[in-house]
């Protein structure tokens, strides 16, 4: 459940302090944070992270938090990421009014009425409680009618765990997801998968080709680009050409001098 830790990674520490934040961020006002990044540094205990009264954006994923109610005074805080922790209670992220994105994967959420405490949440359009990418998931997410009750609770949220639900792309993801089914349910036959020798493109050969507009525009756009990567590449050799030649005349001036006698 936890992340992978970068060898490059912060020292790490265990409470977050007004010196720490300082620190992290180069800030000497800690209203003046509008984003955080804390990502697998061991973190237990969120301290005085409420006292970034303007933070929008934070990420505190691959720790070891288990309350969030250092959280509950940030108003204006958009996005946060709080996967892969030890988090069985959302309730102070009520407070957090502005929030649109909500990552909550890996933790260990057991029923959705521990997400009751979101519903007020006007601005909330995403919402992951299970991320397939890393293996994320939380107790919740075994039940059968997980994802048409949380739909049910949250009728405003456009994604839901990266899948769209609503606009454009949520046709995109149910077609895509009942053709895999589909696909699964008839690859089997008494728990073998079956092999089809007889199986033929679905679409007509070379669909997937890129195929360059005939509108004025676009034509005009990749010549501008042609153009531009052309003076690029002669600026790169104009370039080369004069470390070369800086290079040769700081190797002569380095050798010592030879006097005839």
């Amino acid at each position: 459940m936890e992340l992978k830790r970068d060898k490059e990674q912060d020292a790490e520490f265990e409470k977050i302090t007004a010196a720490v934040l300082k620190s992290h961020t180069g800030e000497f006002d800690l209203e003046s944070i509008l984003f955080l990044k804390f990502r697998c540094l061991g973190i237990h205990d969120l301290g005085c992270i409420g006292e970034c009264m303007n933070l929008e954006r934070l990420d505190l994923s691959g720790n070891y938090i288990t309350s969030l109610s250092a959280l509950s005074s940030l108003r204006l805080l958009c996005v946060l990421n709080l996967s892969s922790n030890r988090i069985c209670n959302l309730e102070p992220l009520h407070g957090c009014e502005s929030l649109q994105n909500l990552n909550v994967a890996g933790n260990f959420i057991s029923s959705t009425e521990n997400l009751h405490c979101l519903q007020s949440l006007r601005k909330l359009e995403n919402i992951r409680l299970k991320d397939n990418t890393y293996n994320y998931s939380n107790p919740v997410c075994r039940s059968a009618s997980y994802r048409a009750t949380v739909l049910e609770m949250f009728p405003h949220i456009k994604v839901l765990d990266g899948e769209r639900v609503v606009g454009r792309g949520s046709d995109l993801y149910q077609l895509c997801k009942d053709i895999d089914d589909t696909i699964k349910a008839a690859s089997y036959k008494n728990g073998q998968i079956m092999e089809h020798h007889d199986c033929k493109p679905w679409v007509e050969e070379n669909y997937w080709d890129i195929k360059r507009s005939n509108n004025a525009i676009v034509e005009e756009a990749y010549k501008q680009f042609n153009d531009v990567l052309h003076e690029c590449r002669l600026l790169n050799n104009r370039a080369t050409h004069v470390i070369s030649q800086t290079e040769r005349s700081m190797s002569l001036k380095k050798q010592p001098k030879q006097y005839a006698i």
